[in-house]
């Protein structure tokens, strides 16, 4: 199931931190004292963060642009990406950092003016958990188009499984190719839930699209293979889909990966 299609999506290719053993990036820090004040608090955060508390975000917007770009440089960019639109109008493009639970998050206005720029401890950004708040957490529909094979039992499941979902529950997942469904129910499906403010990007064996739809905690999550060929639809209810979330143990790891990075290169 395609609810919206991707659009241009941030590019994915990993950073690789042999930059930092440069003589250009010893110059470049040398000078940018900020970054090195702000890896071990970095690393400190990730050390104490929980996958399931809220995470934290560091405001790195004033800080020098050497400075925002040696970050950029340390961080890398790792394998899940997105965007996610706020109902304020302001847009939080999401990139996670080649650490699992760190993340680059930019706030751009409805003109693209950057308004804010973040580094963020979570396991997914704030931001998409904020653009899916105001998502109804029902759904309506008119009658069965013509052509319908299986849409209606189908949404009344998906409007059940809304309304029992509890933060916390174990993800709802609908597998469409287990049952027939016709280009009529597909439109209407789609039609239907609609589209959502937030689409990431997942890529670690393949790529997994995952897109919010118009209705709260429902998602089309799609995997496709090295050549891009679709191998698993489904339909999600949750609340975020787990191939996008950091894992307990990733936290972990990342800070003392940031750890001997900052040891490293920045003592």
């Amino acid at each position: 199931m395609t609810v919206v299609p991707i659009g241009a999506e941030p590019p994915l290719r990993a950073r690789k931190l042999d930059f930092l053993a440069t003589s250009s990036a010893e110059e470049m820090i040398g000078r940018c004292r900020d970054t090195a004040l702000l890896l071990p608090e970095l690393a400190d955060a990730l050390a104490l963060q929980r996958a399931d508390e809220p995470g934290r975000l560091f405001d790195i917007t004033d800080f020098p642009d050497d400075d925002r770009e040696l970050i950029a440089q340390t961080l890398g960019q790792g394998e899940v990406a997105g965007v996610a639109t706020l109902s304020n109008g302001i847009t939080a493009q999401m990139q996670e950092s080649v650490m699992a639970g760190l993340w680059r998050i930019r706030f751009t206005d409805a003109d693209g003016r950057l308004i804010a720029d973040c580094v963020e401890v979570a396991s997914i950004p704030a931001a998409v958990r904020q653009a899916c708040s105001a998502l109804p957490s029902s759904i309506s529909h008119g009658p069965a188009p013509c052509g319908a094979m299986n849409v209606m039992p189908l949404l009344t499941e998906i409007g059940d499984r809304i309304g029992r979902y509890r933060d916390g529950d174990p993800a709802y997942v609908i597998i469409f190719s287990l049952f027939p469904m016709s280009p009529q129910d597909m439109a209407f499906l789609q039609e239907t839930l609609g589209a959502g403010p937030v689409q990431l990007t997942s890529r670690g064996y393949g790529t997994c699209r995952i897109v919010a739809t118009g209705a709260r905690n429902v998602w089309s999550v799609k995997l496709f293979n090295a050549t891009d060929t679709l191998i698993l639809d489904t339909l999600e209810i949750c609340g975020i889909p787990s191939v996008a979330l950091a894992a307990e143990e990733d936290f972990r790891d990342s800070a003392a990966r940031l750890r001997e990075i900052a040891e490293a290169y920045f003592k």
